[in-house]
């Protein structure tokens, strides 16, 4: 008999990872490690982006064919974990469209275009704004197509809510986090509140306001976008269990402004006593 070992048959890539992905990508995102690898955070980290990809991949094909291709703007962007893999799962092989990650932390910038440039994504775009000041900004069209926000702190959620108003957004993909505004708004009322409303036991005590203001906050924000034009629909991240910040808010421009939808934002302003305080946010 022979001595000889086989040798043992090459391992195939992680089978999380989709078929078509860029190693390279993942390994420059620190997603996979040189041996192509997935550890357990990065495993959930990659099912989290791919679960987000999923719902905006098929909002991406309902867009109308344009000589240009579909335009996406990804606020709060990070590391661009999100719009790297968009880029790298769709633009990539469409030939044409393009994505702009707004962000206001200039290194990640920075390592963000670096990391473009060494890929090839030559239509991928990284701006140094916030989201208020990227509405007023020559660097982005005057349309954009899709309005993505990944945790878009307190107001910056708002802040991609009116880009994307403004910018004639076909859809909206919003996750929302950390909203005080509303809080901070209920909290300077509470005493005359209390007199006035047993509603405002909801908020009496400072966990019940945080909470509440962020309920009320993204109730209002949906109610906004359907008084806009924009049919709502909000759903659960699957997957994204260590995180309480897993609400996601679709929105899809039909152009049937909802009246009712205005009206019912309003009086929920005047009924937690907070119209003057809100009412500039959600205007007509």
């Amino acid at each position: 008999m022979s001595s000889h070992k086989t040798a043992a048959a090459p391992k195939p890539l992680d089978l999380d990872v989709r078929p078509g992905q860029s190693v390279e990508l993942l390994k420059e995102l620190h997603i996979l490690t040189r041996e192509g690898k997935l550890n357990q955070d990065s495993r959930r980290k990659l099912k989290q982006v791919y679960h987000l990809f999923q719902f905006i991949e098929k909002l991406l094909k309902e867009l109308p064919v344009s000589d240009s291709g579909p335009t996406l703007a990804d606020h709060g962007a990070g590391k661009s974990y999100l719009g790297f893999i968009i880029y790298d799962l769709f633009f990539k092989a469409l030939g044409q469209g393009t994505i702009y990650g707004i962000e206001t932390r200039s290194e990640l910038v920075e390592s963000s275009r670096q990391l473009a440039e060494r890929l090839g994504f030559e239509r991928m775009q990284f701006l140094n704004l916030s989201v208020a000041e990227s509405a007023h900004s020559d660097a982005l069209p005057e349309k954009i197509d899709v309005v993505t926000a990944l945790h878009a702190c307190d107001t910056a959620t708002d802040d991609a809510i009116a880009f994307g108003l403004q910018k004639k957004a076909q859809y909206m993909v919003l996750v929302p986090c950390c909203q005080a505004e509303l809080a901070r708004a209920l909290n300077q009322n509470k005493a005359l509140n209390l007199q006035r409303t047993p509603l405002a036991e909801l908020w009496r005590h400072p966990l019940h306001t945080r909470e509440v203001g962020s309920q009320l906050t993204n109730v209002l924000r949906c109610l906004y976008l359907e008084s806009q034009g924009y049919q709502v629909t909000v759903t659960e991240l699957v997957g994204w269990e260590h995180s309480m910040k897993n609400e996601l808010i679709l929105a899809k421009y039909t152009g049937q402004k909802k009246r009712a939808s205005g009206e019912r934002l309003l009086a929920l302003l005047q009924k937690f006593g907070v119209e003057e305080l809100m009412g500039a946010r959600y205007r007509p």
